[in-house]
């Protein structure tokens, strides 16, 4: 009988695990809640990818197909799709969407902005994509010319907002140079900016950052329970991959911490093994060295493990790699975007006939273009030292968080 009663309340349990309610509801979770009052009557154009979804994983798709109260007459996918069926860089299609029947017109190939003829039929534009607060993922870009492409043909523009997963406080890196602006950086903004998706679109609605000074009649729809010094285990949503190497609700940290290295295309930041941008490796690296000497550093936040391993794909695939993996074990202290800069300077002590920057010569326009300038490479590559770029890192926060807090949502 004892063990019937355990084993019953454990089952118990178990179900009321299942069964918590996130902490965080989303925005189309309270424009469901709300009827989809603001979209009833109009024809809705709904801009999204498998990350569109409820707390339970039901697409943003079928959400409002299914409503009865929404009338959903054209998707728009950016990279990856509409239904994620596309690899990192590969060229979307536009096509029917066959759960559907709704045009499914593409963002990421011959258009990265919704056409006149895309829009002909569309009354309203609905946003609703998880992002993962680094300027240089394209999701946002995607918003900022579909904002420009609502203003410029009178079309109201919605934003479902969602969740930073670095949360609401971080910022970090300098302002974007505008004469680097790019699908890979469009905004000036800092690298992280600390902002949800919302949070930036009426910030670059107001301060009219749109091309041309656009401005669209814009509405966000606000998440509840959400909170600026939540990361994304915190609000109790599932994570669905945002794209094909951000597979965890983690992934965001890491990809700050090496995605910008990663551009030059030397040193192996992860890519093709089964941490992307966990990693800092190379054949010729001994893990146990490099980790040593990081670790000696006795940066805030942050522990380097010496590792061994053989990419599967990418570059180096099937080569023997040695180097070291991150381990933010202080997500609060640690300066992400630092990291990859203090791995290349340290690197440069141990290895300095193998600078990653003389051998990536031809991939300089895509790190000028991430890092949204050609000042931290100038910098840098005279001594190949943190310290002397930590300025240009550092100088615009404090002011970027004062000038963006007007558009704060959340506390």
């Amino acid at each position: 009988m004892k063990f019937s009663f355990v084993a019953l309340l454990s089952a118990v349990l178990i179900n009321f695990t299942f069964a918590k309610q996130p902490i965080v509801k989303t925005g189309i979770e309270v424009l469901r809640d709300q009827k989809f009052d603001i979209l009833v009557g109009k024809r809705v154009g709904l801009i999204t990818n498998p990350t569109g979804v409820d707390s339970r994983l039901k697409s943003t798709i079928d959400i409002l197909k299914e409503s009865g109260m929404v009338q959903l007459v054209a998707l728009f996918g950016p990279e990856h799709g509409v239904r994620g069926e596309y690899a990192a860089g590969d060229k979307v299609e536009s096509r029917i969407d066959e759960r559907t029947n709704v045009p499914a017109y593409s963002l990421y190939g011959s258009n990265r902005k919704p056409t006149a003829e895309m829009l002909k039929d569309v009354d309203v534009l609905v946003y609703d994509i998880q992002d993962i607060g680094a300027r240089s993922y394209t999701y946002i870009s995607t918003m900022g010319l579909a904002m420009e492409a609502a203003a410029a043909r009178g079309i109201e523009f919605v934003v479902l907002d969602r969740p930073n997963p670095l949360g609401g406080l971080k910022i970090e890196g300098s302002i974007l140079d505008t004469a680097f602006a790019s699908f890979v950086g469009q905004f000036p903004i800092p690298y992280v900016y600390g902002m949800t998706c919302g949070e930036l679109a009426r910030m670059l609605n107001e301060e009219r950052m749109l091309r041309g000074g656009l401005q669209c009649k814009l509405t966000v729809i606000p998440m509840e329970g959400w909170s600026r010094s939540m990361r994304f285990e915190d609000t109790g949503l599932p994570w669905v991959l945002t794209s094909p190497h951000i597979p965890e609700a983690e992934s965001p940290q890491y990809y700050v911490s090496t995605g910008i290295m990663g551009e030059l295309g030397v040193l192996s930041e992860g890519v093709g093994y089964t941490l992307p941008f966990h990693m800092c490796a190379a054949p010729w690296i001994d893990g146990e060295e490099f980790a040593a000497k990081l670790n000696a550093l006795a940066i805030d936040g942050v522990l380097f493990r010496p590792v061994t391993f053989k990419p599967f794909y990418g570059k180096y695939q099937n080569q023997v790699l040695r180097g070291v993996q991150i381990h933010l074990v202080d997500y609060e202290r640690v300066n992400l975007i630092s990291l990859q800069f203090i791995l290349m300077d340290v690197h440069h002590q141990l290895y300095p006939d193998k600078n990653p920057f003389a051998m990536a010569e031809p991939r300089w326009e895509m790190f000028d273009k991430v890092c949204g300038t050609d000042e931290v490479r100038r910098i840098f590559t005279k001594r190949m030292r943190y310290d002397d770029i930590k300025p240009i890192l550092t100088q615009d926060i404090e002011s970027f968080r004062k000038r963006s807090s007007k558009y704060y949502l959340y506390k």
